[in-house]
């Protein structure tokens, strides 16, 4: 079939790079491409997340990785920068990309203990390739081609931004790419693609290191655990946000004490009763001076007044003591 451009309704027309068309076009996805053209279109004034987000449907959260993208092969300079990288023109790779190592079947004890400490001293600085490292990585590499096939099927698409992250995490944090499978597949399970994500987990078992297929299993089944539990705290707390960082760090030691979701609801409802707000700190002191006075259930909290023991982390005697001592005694009194 034969197509030609209705020429009639170009009207005003803009510039787009010849290279965008003949290099690029394979790398950059449907996000970037639109991102690139609204930018293109208004070349010379400022642009905002939000407004390029209204006028080309691209998620407001995705933008930066989009505009990152373009940064990266020089089509789009920051605002600034000096002149040594032409505008709209794609220079050559500084170095060599990493390459991918074949993780061999198997290892002696002291090669694996050197392999290990090894993966525990590696550099965790975040390094971004660009797109023609990524190309050649894709080409040079079965081990790439096949993960990123696998990667697509449990994410969909997988942008430019999420190519960085998969390298990222297998070269520069060492986790096996058995545990990035593993780790896919759960953020693709509970529909947490976004890479920041996945990085934020990978960051934290390449600490922890876990780094092979049953540690990977075993750290997963307890993520779950958790986020089933920090789900009900929110529901139980009507909470509208997902909790703090401060707050889930009281979540954790609740599940970590085994307490019964309803006691904790329970100090939460007189909690809010008493002081007319939610009080992790308030709750925290309640429950734990029930656990360790034995009850374990609402019935036996109500049976025995629901008196706790306080323990201030002040000195004795000192005026902010007293203070938290005068408060938990009207809210403990008020059960």
């Amino acid at each position: 079939m034969e197509l030609k451009v209705n020429s009639g309704v170009w009207g005003t027309m803009f510039g787009v790079p010849c290279i965008v068309a003949d290099n690029l076009l394979k790398l950059a996805t449907g996000e970037q491409l639109k991102v690139l053209l609204f930018m293109l279109r208004n070349s010379g004034r400022k642009l905002s997340d939000e407004e390029i987000s209204i006028n080309t449907g691209v998620p407001v959260m995705q933008v930066q990785d989009c505009i990152l993208f373009w940064q990266n092969v020089n089509v789009i300079i920051p605002e600034g920068a000096g002149s040594s990288v032409p505008f709209m023109q794609m220079t050559a790779p500084p170095a060599p990309a990493p390459t991918v190592q074949n993780t061999a079947p198997e290892t002696t004890s002291s090669a694996a203990a050197e392999n290990k400490e090894q993966i525990k001293h590696t550099p965790r600085k975040k390094e971004n390739l660009n797109p023609s490292e990524i190309a050649k990585l894709i080409e040079s590499s079965q081990e790439i081609r096949e993960f990123f096939k696998f990667a697509e099927q449990k994410l969909g698409d997988i942008n430019y931004t999420m190519q960085n992250t998969i390298i990222w995490i297998h070269n520069y944090l060492g986790l096996e790419m058995v545990v990035i499978g593993t780790l896919i597949s759960y953020c693709a399970e509970i529909n947490r693609k976004e890479p920041r994500y996945i990085e934020k987990i990978a960051y934290d078992w390449a600490e922890k290191e876990i780094n092979d297929l049953n540690a990977a299993n075993e750290e997963i089944e307890q993520l779950k655990q958790y986020n089933e539990f920090l789900y009900i705290i929110k529901r139980k707390f009507e909470m509208k946000h997902t909790p703090t960082t401060k707050q889930q760090v009281f979540i954790k030691k609740w599940q970590s004490m085994g307490l019964d979701i309803e006691v904790i609801h329970y100090a939460y409802e007189k909690c809010v009763e008493n002081t007319e707000k939610l009080s992790f700190e308030y709750i925290d002191k309640v429950v734990t001076s029930w656990h360790a006075s034995g009850l374990t259930t609402v019935e036996e909290v109500k049976k025995n007044g629901g008196k706790f023991k306080y323990n201030g982390g002040n000195k004795k005697g000192s005026s902010s003591s007293k203070l938290d001592l005068e408060k938990y005694k009207i809210f403990i009194n008020n059960i």
